[in-house]
């Protein structure tokens, strides 16, 4: 089934080896900004295909702290803001992948 508290940051490791990745951690810097205020809600709703696993996987790679992501993030945006430090792997996270989970449900 997996680890679904405080996940590893392995499969967004994976991501940023490929040639294709883009930097997308300018997302981090946003919730950083909105953590702890009124507009800390944040729906991410994009087409199929568009990254939304991903961004998940990079969201909790950055906050889980169930890994040490620093060398991971050091070369990205994210690094380069005021709050990148304060907040790189110091809460709880639960990471689940419904469409995952409930495939793996039904076998």
């Amino acid at each position: 089934m997996g680890i679904y508290l405080n996940p590893t940051n392995i499969k967004f490791a994976g991501y940023i080896k490929s040639e294709y990745y883009v930097d997308k951690t300018d997302i981090i810097s946003f919730t950083n900004r909105v953590m702890g205020t009124l507009g800390n809600y944040i729906c991410v709703s994009r087409p199929r295909r568009f990254g939304k696993t991903m961004m998940a996987d990079m969201l909790t790679a950055y906050y889980s702290k169930g890994c040490a992501s620093c060398d991971l993030f050091k070369s990205f945006k994210i690094a380069e803001d005021i709050s990148f430090d304060t907040h790189l792997n110091k809460y709880n996270t639960i990471f689940l992948n419904m469409q995952q989970f409930l495939s793996e449900y039904h076998q």
